[in-house]
């Protein structure tokens, strides 16, 4: 144990954000307009070094920022105060213990323990993580807007800024629009891989047809027509089609991949820091579906920039997930981002920091205007 790596965490402070979005955005699931809600954690050490972790939450998929918020602040910042970072593995162990499911919750405070290792030790997350298998990670950016029209202008300044992997959200407004939007797509940009994500929007009368009806136009993928537990209906919808099946919703962590694999559900999974629990957990469901021959990829959440830079170290380390990466949210979703520095995306690719920790800080002005509300708590 080095000298650094034994100072104490004396610092755990929280605020929940409401961030304005650009446009509407219909999901399989579920709605979002106007806001979005996260909640960031900072913990700090005896040294005054601070580490960084964001929750990203989704009501309808993985659960609310009042959840994670008191998920962190009552039941697991106990089990963080006061201890030495040196024992970052037992704690969290320890905070994951004692709160079930908010996966959110935990995987903040694993993204700031592992920025705050990594800022004392002068090394980048990835390094923590395993190292670097891809410096550069492709970008994916969704179309989710119900005027088809504004999708299509975002596709034209994607296109010329380098992007060349665009899905669309699918089973919202009904079959026929999602083959009218495929068609114009293919017809207008031939050269963009196009992957289609239903969010689980279809029923199991409609499923089959609508999926082998989609998968004509021949895209990336088609990613989880149907509700999550409904494995044995994913099973058949990827026999009954040529085109890759991906799983999200269904697969949370490695115990849901285990069982995915299992029954043959998917041919490659989205993998989610927020889902999962954290970047290891995250790091461990691609490991498992590489192992059995799946593919995978690197979704995300509604995130800000600090909840892609988790993502992005640890796809960095993880050259399991060769898909690509969703993380635009920073960039073209967010009125106002809250990391100081712009979320690193050039020609279409998002670009590994290689500075300290998660390489990019917080703005605290940013955090101050966006903050519903907040707590500060330090070690006795």
């Amino acid at each position: 144990m080095t000298a650094d790596l034994a100072q104490r965490i004396i610092g755990f402070d929280l605020w929940h954000l409401s961030l304005p979005v650009v446009s509407r955005r219909d999901h399989g699931i579920g709605r979002v307009e106007a806001e979005v809600e996260v909640v960031v954690l900072r913990l700090t050490a005896e040294g005054g070094c601070e580490g960084w972790g964001e929750a990203a939450c989704w009501a309808p998929f993985t659960g609310s920022p009042e959840a994670s918020f008191a998920a962190l602040d009552r039941y697991m910042r106990p089990h963080v105060l006061g201890r030495p970072l040196a024992r970052a593995a037992d704690i969290t162990a320890d905070a994951c213990r004692a709160v079930a499911h908010c996966t959110e919750a935990k995987a903040a405070l694993e993204t700031a323990l592992l920025d705050l290792t990594g800022r004392i030790a002068g090394v980048p997350v990835w390094a923590l993580l395993g190292g670097c298998a891809q410096a550069e990670i492709p970008l994916s950016v969704s179309l989710a807007d119900p005027d088809f029209d504004a999708d299509l202008a975002l596709v034209a300044r994607l296109v010329a800024d380098g992007v060349g992997i665009v899905k669309l959200k699918a089973g919202v407004a009904g079959h026929r629009f999602d083959l009218d939007r495929m068609e114009r797509l293919r017809r207008d940009h031939p050269g963009l891989d196009i992957r289609v994500d239903y969010n689980q929007g279809l029923g199991p009368a409609e499923a089959a047809a609508c999926v082998r009806e989609v998968a004509a136009f021949r895209p990336g993928f088609i990613e989880q027509p149907v509700a999550a537990s409904q494995f044995g209906l994913m099973r058949r919808l990827r026999e009954a089609i040529d085109v890759p099946l991906l799983a999200d919703e269904s697969v949370f962590g490695p115990e849901d991949m285990l069982r995915a694999i299992a029954e043959g559900i998917c041919d490659g999974v989205s993998v989610k820091v927020m889902k999962a629990g954290g970047p290891r957990r995250a790091q461990a469901v691609a490991g498992m579906a590489a192992a059995a021959g799946l593919t995978a990829y690197g979704g995300d959440m509604f995130e800000t920039g600090l909840g892609h830079l988790a993502g992005a170290h640890m796809i960095a380390a993880t050259p399991a997930i060769s898909l690509g990466c969703e993380f635009y949210q920073a960039r073209h979703y967010l009125v106002e981002d809250i990391l100081a520095e712009p979320f690193p995306v050039r020609e279409g690719r998002v670009v590994v920091p290689q500075g300290p920790g998660l390489g990019i800080v917080v703005d605290p002005g940013r955090l101050a205007r966006y903050s519903l509300r907040s707590v500060t708590r330090e070690a006795a």
